[in-house]
């Protein structure tokens, strides 16, 4: 028993520490989710709103969550959608993946890193890598080309 348990427990942590390669990233992922969505709902300004205010910001969070789509092009390209002054733009960025699933994004002069928490065939979890509180986890479901 002692050494199921422990082979358990080997294998678990062989598969917990696994590297992800670049191409397990490569396609379109559409964002589902941020953990800021709840500290928004549970802040004491959206829950003392009316309902037209909670109508309003839902439809941000809605319009947010539908055009933000990162593309992971083959090489080191990464194509995505931003928000500047509320305006959709759509940015380039070169990517490399370090050690520990940490992707860097190099753009502008300027580099953001993201530690991958999940990543399968259907779903990634980036948890970005800032200085400041309340970089929340970012969910995406990669989307696939439609069949005509």
């Amino acid at each position: 028993m002692k050494i199921s348990i422990l082979s358990t427990f080997v294998l678990w942590l062989m598969l917990s520490s696994s590297q992800y390669q670049y191409q397990d990233l490569v396609g379109d992922w559409q964002l589902v989710y941020f953990d800021g969505i709840e500290r928004v709902k549970s802040s004491p300004e959206y829950q003392s709103r009316g309902p037209e205010f909670r109508s309003g910001v839902e439809a941000k969070i809605k319009f947010r969550l539908e055009n933000t789509v990162y593309k992971f092009k083959s090489g080191d390209t990464l194509e995505y959608t931003d928000f500047v002054k509320q305006t959709i733009v759509l940015k380039k960025a070169k990517i490399e993946l370090a050690q520990g699933n940490i992707i860097n994004i190099h753009e502008d002069g300027k580099t953001k890193q993201a530690e991958i928490i999940e990543l399968d065939d259907e779903r990634m979890v980036l948890q970005p890598i800032s200085k400041s509180a309340g970089a929340g986890k970012l969910v995406f479901e990669r989307i696939h080309e439609k069949e005509e």
